[in-house]
Parts: structure tokens; sequence; C-alpha cells
């Protein structure tokens, strides 16, 4: 029989449990046996309350205006900076008019204080936007001052996964930036210690809205040495490599590109709205392994997002199996993506 892709991708949420657009929520943490069964199982979100980080030191010092500048007075940082606030993502190619590449941020190497300067001072206006999101472990090796303030790792979760966390990781930045949709190969628990995250979430199974796409690799680089806070430019990698990224923006930043995305772009713009959520300081997200999320964030009374995350690395199991089956029947876009509908494609189901 043949099945319309959005009945395909209204029934795959309907087996996930997810009936609206909202992430289920509970008031205390759960306990690893329904974490396991209700969550890491099924590849189901979750918001924790505030009462999974109440008994952090972090959750009453970082949101201060001093303790971390103090604590960090004389550590070395790294900061991502970017002239847009944009970093790891799409931006028009520096050779080719019209096209596009996939752009690194330009990380240096700065005292904590410093960095939180810059972060303060991220202004698009003025082609800067600096973010601290190192990504490598980062709250046990460059923060490891720190890292005392907030447990090791998340009881519940290793237990219900079987293992310690691979990587925690600290983050720390204002609304001017934004993380472009992606997917991570870890079950990640995301916990807000400082304003709010706002995520667009499509489980894997909705792949194919996200036009991935192959890109050159770039990155920024200061177009003079030297300089405190740099001016940017865009460089394509020697020799070429070649990133799979998605080509969708959720909020473009005119009418003109909204149409234009709305039109090159029509299965995530009309197929059912993503998920969205906002984690809220002391909140907890539980994100699963190959959800793509797209994040943007606002800041609490310090001027700064700050956030700790758990990678926990994902089972290569079935659903992985699953995902990339799916992955290989990729839709192709063609004249029938820009009809009104939008949708109209098809994917052969066979039964016995």
């Amino acid at each position: 029989m043949e099945r319309s892709v959005r009945e395909l991708w209204a029934e795959s949420r309907e087996l996930l449990g997810l009936h609206s657009e909202d992430v289920p929520r509970a008031d205390l943490p759960p306990t690893p046996l329904a974490f396991l069964r209700d969550h890491v199982s099924p590849g189901r979100p979750l918001i924790i309350s505030a009462t999974a980080t109440r008994h952090w030191p972090a959750a009453s010092l970082w949101p201060t205006e001093s303790y971390l500048p103090d604590a960090l007075r004389s550590t070395a940082v790294s900061v991502h900076l970017t002239p847009s606030g944009r970093a790891d993502a799409l931006a028009p190619h520096p050779r080719r008019p019209g096209a596009k590449c996939f752009a690194s941020a330009h990380v240096r190497r700065v005292d904590f204080p410093s960095a939180v300067r810059l972060i303060r001072g991220s202004d698009p206006a003025a082609g800067l936007v600096a973010y601290a999101q190192q990504q490598d472990d980062c709250l046990r090796g460059e923060y490891a001052a720190v890292a005392g303030d907030v447990d090791a790792h998340v009881p519940w979760a290793s237990e219900a996964l079987g293992c310690l966390p691979e990587a925690v990781n600290l983050w720390i930045g204002n609304s001017c930036s934004v993380t472009s949709f992606h997917k991570d190969h870890y079950d990640n628990i995301y916990a807000v210690l400082s304003g709010e995250k706002h995520f667009l979430l499509l489980p894997p199974t909705e792949h194919h809205r996200l036009h991935v796409r192959d890109y050159p690799a770039a990155r920024y680089v200061p177009e003079q040495e030297g300089e405190e806070v740099p001016r940017l430019k865009m460089e394509i990698e020697e020799p070429e490599r070649i990133v799979p990224w998605s080509s969708v923006d959720p909020y473009p930043a005119s009418p003109e590109e909204m149409t234009a995305q709305v039109s090159s772009f029509p299965l995530y713009f009309k197929g059912p709205r993503p998920i969205r959520c906002t984690v809220r300081a002391g909140e907890m997200l539980y994100l699963p392994s190959m959800w793509f999320h797209h994040v943007s964030q606002s800041p609490g009374p310090n001027g700064l997002t700050i956030a700790v995350n758990y990678w926990y690395d994902m089972q290569f199991d079935i659903k992985y199996a699953y995902f990339n089956f799916l992955r290989s029947l990729e839709i192709k876009d063609s004249p029938s993506d820009n009809n009104d509908d939008g949708l109209e494609g098809e994917l052969d189901e066979k039964k016995d």
C-alpha cells in the first residue's frame, strides 16, 4: 500500500508517545528503571524540574555576577568567535556567489574574565559574537576548578545507561549565539544554570525534512593577527573537506529569506511543526541520541546563559540500524516539492 510521508511522520510521533508539540515534564527525577523504560528505550525526550539540580552548589553560585570570574580569574579558556553568532552553521561561500559552506568558529584562548567580557559585549551588528562552547569534556578540563560545583554524573541516568558520561561540558553565551539543526551520537542530559535554552526538536524519523546536503568546510580567521578584538574573515579549508549538514534555517532574517526557505525546503516548513521546549534555570532536558535539535538562548539577570551537559555514548544498536536504513531512503528534491501541499511524495510500504 502507498502512504503519504505526512502520515508516516504522524505515526512515528504517535509511536514515540508524542501527542503534542510539548516535551513531557516530570516534577522529580525518574527512577533508573522508569527512565530506561519510558524514555531511553523508545527515544522520548524529558524535562525534569528544578528539583534535579537544587542540591548543586552551582545552582546558587554560578548565576551571580562575581563567583565564576573570581573562581576562574587566572584560568585560560577557549572562546569561539563568529561574526553572526552562528558557529558550526551554514554561511555564504566566500568565493562562489549564491553558494553555501559549512563554517566553524575561530577559537581563541583567553583568561576567563576576558571571555566573559567578550560574551557580554557580543554584537552581530559589530561583527563579533563570542560563545564558550569547547565540547571536549571541558568542564573536567579547562574548567576543572569549578567542576565540583555540579554532580560528576547524573546517577539515575548513569545507572539506566550502564556507564558514566563520556564528556561533561560547560556552555556560556548570550542571546546572540544560535546553534543550527544537528544531531549527536550521544544521549544528552542538558542542565541550565542561568537563563533559558530554547529547543526545536525533530525525531530521527524526520531526518528527510532537514534537507541534509554536502557543503565544503570553512572556518573564520582573523583578518589581522594580534588584534584584541579581531575582525573575522572566512577561509575555505584546504584540502577540501565536505560536511553533510542541514540546509534548513527555521528563523530566516528577512521575509525574502523566509520565502526562499519555504520554497527550497518544503519538507520542513510544510510538514508537522517541530517539537518546541524551553529549559529554564535549574531544569534538565534529556535529549535522546540522534534527535535533531536547534538551540537558541536567553540570558539570566547576570547577562549570561550558562549550562552544563553530560554526554553518554549511545548504543549502536537496532535503533541506529533503523536510522541508517531510513536515511538510505532519502526523499529527493523535485518540482513536486514546490506545490501547495508540498508533501505529496509517497513511500511504498509492502506488507506480507
